[in-house]
């Protein structure tokens, strides 16, 4: 796997506030990685650490094989950058912010236009081009902003809460646009973000940061393996029954719940043997949903883990 962002043993800090601590990651060429952190995290940070905007206290990082730091501008038009907010003048058009944007990274000012119309219309936004963008819904000016994010062909993307403060259907307009991204130009992309389905939907890899440690990384069946091997096994019971599935093959875990049971296996090639057991012992089933352990689970017991608390199982 050729490396496009590499981080080892990578360290910032705000005074005695210690924002990233020995993060260690690689992140290859073609792939979303996804860094799944609550508010505070040090998300944010990492990515001004590797745009070479702060000065790593310790460690080491390249991003496109350079040091964000002493080579920045060789990093800098190299990747496209999307924030929380926008950032774009809002008295000029969307055609207008994204030649401005253009002139900035000296693209020839045919490319400019071919690329620009290209885009515009890839966003859905070439009906409104020449409208001010204070007139733009937060959606639209949301794609405007990956649109400018993807002006140069970066090589590497860097998408920070995407789709923070959103409504529903905005959100889910910008994440199948992402999708429609990565498909297409198989772009590299870095995602920070605590929308678990955003990032259950588009990343191949996770990571997941919690006071500035990464606690956990990986794809999200190896996350889940790591917290929860197997399958669950949702069981509906007509009556609440409390059942000694004990040393019954394959069963690894018994939760009671609200309308049953949540039992952990180790396939699903349990189910039939249990089903038969909680019958023989008198239970009235009504169901048994077998399904994967979800990321919101994996996420949060993780989290938990790393404050020194238990597991908690949702």
């Amino acid at each position: 796997m050729e490396a496009v962002i590499e981080m080892q043993d990578l360290r910032h800090q705000f005074g005695d506030h210690v924002a990233v601590d020995d993060m260690t990651v690689t992140v290859g060429r073609g792939e979303v990685f996804g860094l799944l952190g609550p508010n505070g995290a040090g998300k944010t940070t990492t990515v001004r650490l590797l745009n070479g905007l702060y000065q790593p206290a310790a460690g080491r990082m390249t991003v496109l094989g350079f040091d964000p730091v002493s080579q920045g501008h060789e990093v800098r038009r190299r990747v496209g950058v999307l924030t929380e907010t926008p950032a774009l003048y809002e008295r000029l058009t969307a055609n207008q912010n994204l030649r401005f944007f253009a002139d900035l990274a000296d693209m020839p000012a045919v490319e400019a236009g071919e690329r620009i119309d290209e885009l515009l219309t890839f966003f859905e936004l070439d009906g409104r081009a020449n409208d001010r963008v204070g007139a733009y819904s937060k959606g639209m000016k949301q794609r405007l902003a990956l649109a400018r994010a993807l002006l140069t062909r970066p090589e590497l993307i860097y998408l920070d809460e995407p789709t923070s403060g959103l409504d529903p259907e905005s959100s889910l307009q910008v994440n199948e646009l992402i999708a429609g991204i990565r498909e297409r130009d198989r772009h590299t992309v870095f995602l920070c973000t605590h929308n678990l389905y955003e990032a259950g939907r588009l990343c191949d890899r996770l990571g997941i940061m919690n006071s500035g440690r990464l606690v956990a990384q990986g794809t999200l069946d190896e996350l889940r393996q790591r917290v929860a091997p197997g399958l669950w096994v949702d069981v509906r019971l007509l009556q609440p029954l409390t059942p000694r599935l004990e040393g019954l093959r394959g069963v690894l875990d018994t939760e009671v719940t609200a309308d049953g049971l949540r039992i952990q296996v180790a396939d699903e090639a349990a189910i039939p043997a249990i089903n038969a057991e909680l019958v023989r012992q008198g239970a009235q089933v009504v169901s048994l949903t077998p399904r994967q352990i979800s990321l919101e689970d994996v996420y949060f017991k993780l989290q938990n883990e790393s404050n020194g608390q238990p597991g908690v199982e949702r």
